[in-house]
């Protein structure tokens, strides 16, 4: 893809094809502030970069016929979304619709040289089953602060061997096309608003609960990064007054307490501690607990196991609530791969959010589990790269 849109006009097309589908001129005409000649040069010029393509005769509205205008259907987007513990890689065309999608699971601690290279040898897998003969852009999310303009990791707690590694530079030489890069949360929210739950919602907030916990920031339809990028880095909020020691260096941080790791720490004191006699079964058959476990023990109705999700859900309740008394959003998504403690963790988020925060703030507000799962962040990590690339050069 070397074509760029040349202003505004040409941009705000591309992303309503994008997020609409084939549409007619006529139909893009009632979205757009500008007159009917004017729209004409413009799709007209888009036509010409190749970026769009004629897609036969609309449907008629009265009079002569609209021709229909779709993205150009040979574009491809790749989505990298690099998970504390697995990398998800899928291939999208223009419109975002996911073609074909790879899971691998790898330590993100393995450092950035092993990581990039099992992601590339997917993307390489994906393009030699021929869904692409090349990528017009990439996008990638990794699971810790970015600082978005260079797309570098910086200071990431669970990422050693990451801070300052130049991923886009490194990235975009590799594949061949530009690649934009942003925290994982960041690029879960993006998917969910493409695709997912929060389709029709402008100002949200999505919070990811797996191995480390971090909020996407929605206002406007767009996300909010902050001044250095670390907006919504909410895990490292302290919920506990000198409680247990943090990747980050503080104490009695949220992250600390629940997420992935601490709730398999949990689970597993309780079941050598003797509470928990499903865990305790879990543990010896496998040697190791996970979410997973725990979420399978609470399904077969284990106190101790309810007791850990209670405990958990309460606290994240607890600081999404600070949250919404804040931002007021239309919407909280719970998403991540803990989310398979499903509704027990979410009732107990709901209680503390609707117990603590204002009325007003809360009378109206779903808080809802995510629709994508493991496609949120790639499809978001697509949306990224064509968000860029369908911008004024």
């Amino acid at each position: 893809m070397t074509a760029r849109p040349a202003n505004a006009h040409q941009a705000r097309l591309l992303r309503l094809l994008r997020d609409g589908g084939p549409n007619s001129r006529a139909q893009l005409g009632d979205q757009i502030d500008l007159s009917r000649s004017k729209l004409a040069v413009e799709v007209d010029r888009l036509l010409d970069t190749g970026l769009v393509v004629a897609d036969g005769l609309a449907a008629s509205r009265g009079g002569r016929r609209s021709h229909n205008i779709r993205l150009a259907p040979e574009l491809r987007f790749l989505g990298i979304d690099i998970g504390a513990t697995s990398i998800d890689v899928a291939v999208t065309n223009a419109e975002l619709e996911v073609l074909g999608h790879l899971n691998h699971p790898m330590d993100v601690r393995e450092g950035p040289v092993a990581i990039f290279e099992q992601a590339l040898s997917m993307a390489a897998k994906l393009r030699a089953s021929g869904l692409a003969e090349g990528f017009d852009g990439a996008g990638i999310g990794v699971p810790g602060p970015v600082r978005f303009p260079e797309g570098i990791p910086v200071a990431p707690p669970i990422m050693p061997g990451w801070d300052g590694f130049p991923v886009r530079e490194a990235l975009s030489q590799e594949l061949g096309c530009p690649v934009m890069v942003d925290n994982d949360v960041n690029l879960m929210a993006m998917g969910e608003q493409h695709a997912g739950v929060a389709r029709s919602v402008a100002d949200f907030l999505c919070v990811k609960i797996g191995t480390g916990i971090g909020c996407g920031i929605v206002v406007g339809g767009a996300v909010y990064r902050g001044t250095t990028g670390s907006a919504g880095d909410i895990g490292h909020i302290q919920v506990e007054p000198d409680g247990r020691a943090c990747a980050c260096g503080n104490k009695g941080c949220l992250e600390a307490h629940f997420s992935g790791a601490a709730l398999a720490r949990d689970a597993e004191d309780a079941a050598r501690g003797g509470r928990s006699d499903e865990l305790a079964g879990r543990l010896a058959a496998a040697g190791r607990l996970t979410a997973v476990d725990v979420a399978a023990a609470a399904a077969a109705g284990d106190a101790t196991a309810l007791d850990l999700i209670r405990e958990g859900g309460n606290r994240v309740g607890q600081v999404i609530a600070g949250l919404v008394s804040f931002f007021n959003p239309g919407l909280v998504v719970i998403g991540g791969g803990v989310t398979g403690l499903g509704h027990n963790l979410l009732a107990s988020v709901r209680t503390q959010v609707y117990r603590q925060s204002l009325p007003l703030a809360t009378g109206n507000l779903p808080i809802v589990l995510g629709e994508l799962g493991p496609a949120a962040g790639v499809i978001g990590a697509a949306r990224l790269i064509s968000d860029h690339l369908f911008s004024p050069a």
